[in-house]
């Protein structure tokens, strides 16, 4: 197996073209802490861009950070944090989900497209990608965006890169936007008899003039949590009016409130579920209780609610087809299921993303050519055969 290390953008092509040359694939690897998600495979070589890594470019005043790919989030965390600054859309940590032991980059987030509970707010990690610079399955350098937030230039190749798992272009570098860390942050914390119970508290308070930033059910306990963040005394305002509007059974701030929210990001609650298969399904907020109740009727599925209900995540029994066709039925179309966490037999034999209605496969495949006509990279680890 040939281990490719490149250090900078042309030794990154140069890398890509000896694969192609050779007409051998390779598996892209930032940190390492996402190999478990998405198809098994099974490579004769690696890419491996941790070496792509390091802040290039910060301007706090203009809510812009350029860095390597494979920055490790912790880095760009900490470096924003001494700012008074944010990844808005809050990137979760899947680690103790997939059992993954690397560090989560900048990069490997954003290819993945992988947003926490503030998504009802702030958007998806899409969103706030501005620009990059990659190499293409074709062996050719290619930059997108740029490195301020109003940019309008060709197309928007950041938006079609998130989400494309590596199979399209290597990340060498990437520019993302940020905004100011809140000054302060609540959660309330209501009992809710029923899901439907639940959804109706998610949905009341993100119509409500609060500005709720995070909606989640936390099934085992019963509860409802709803974050405020913002200005010391917006918060505490807010926060009071949660409580008295929707009786409030605990009201938590500070350290307590994101410990709340990190764990909701990383589908905690459902990590150390042994012998279950995890997945994560999108569908519209109204829908999302019934469907956790079908779930847990029918798989006996533990679930969690985020995203104020649009947001499913279920783990069921691993054995046979690990729920897909039971889950996939349930959702009769409406919003998407993704195979999260599961044994290599079974998310080889499984489709682990929403399989795709002939207009869309077509339209993949053409897009997965335009890039990657050789099927050089992750081939396989979004689709069969791509």
């Amino acid at each position: 197996m040939t281990h490719f290390a490149p250090t900078d953008l042309d030794e990154l092509r140069e890398a890509v073209a000896a694969a192609l040359a050779a007409g051998e694939p390779v598996e892209l690897i930032g940190g390492g802490s996402k190999r478990g998600l998405g198809r098994p495979l099974q490579l004769p070589h690696v890419l491996d861009l941790s070496r792509l890594a390091g802040i290039r470019d910060y301007e706090p005043s203009e809510l812009t950070l350029t860095a390597g790919a494979a920055t490790p989030l912790a880095e760009i965390e900490r470096e924003l944090a001494a700012a008074g600054q944010m990844l808005a859309f809050e990137p979760p940590d899947w680690r103790g989900l997939l059992g993954g032991e690397g560090e989560p980059t900048l990069g490997g987030v954003l290819a993945c497209n992988l947003s926490g509970p503030r998504r009802v707010k702030a958007g998806a990690a899409r969103d706030h990608f501005l620009g990059c610079r990659a190499v293409s399955g074709r062996g050719e350098a290619f930059k997108a965006g740029g490195r301020v937030v109003k940019n309008v230039t060709g197309y928007d190749l950041c938006k079609l890169l998130a989400g494309s798992y590596g199979t399209l272009a290597a990340l060498e570098e990437v520019t993302v936007k940020v905004l100011p860390r809140p000054e302060a942050a609540a959660t309330v914390l209501c009992r809710a008899a029923a899901p439907e119970d639940a959804v109706r508290v998610m949905a009341a308070a993100l119509a409500s003039p609060h500005e709720i930033s995070g909606a989640a059910c936390l099934p085992q306990d019963g509860q409802v949590a709803l974050r405020v963040e913002g200005p010391r005394a917006s918060v505490a305002f807010r926060r009071d009016s949660l409580a008295r509007e929707f009786a409030a059974a605990e009201i938590l701030d500070g350290d307590d409130s994101a410990a709340v929210w990190r764990d909701i990001g990383a589908a905690a609650p459902l990590a150390g579920l042994a012998g279950r298969a995890v997945w994560r399904i999108s569908t519209a907020p109204s829908r999302g209780a019934g469907l956790a109740a079908a779930l847990e009727r029918g798989l006996g599925a533990a679930w969690l609610l985020d995203w104020g209900g649009g947001l499913v995540w279920a783990a069921v029994p691993e054995g046979g087809d690990g729920g897909a066709a039971a889950i996939r039925a349930a959702l009769a179309g409406a919003g998407h299921a993704t195979l999260i966490r599961g044994p290599a037999s079974l998310r080889g034999a499984v489709a682990v993303f929403e399989p795709q209605p002939p207009a869309l496969a077509a339209l993949t495949r053409r897009v997965k050519e335009g890039f990657d006509p050789r099927h050089i990279l992750n081939p396989g680890r979004m689709i069969e055969g791509l």
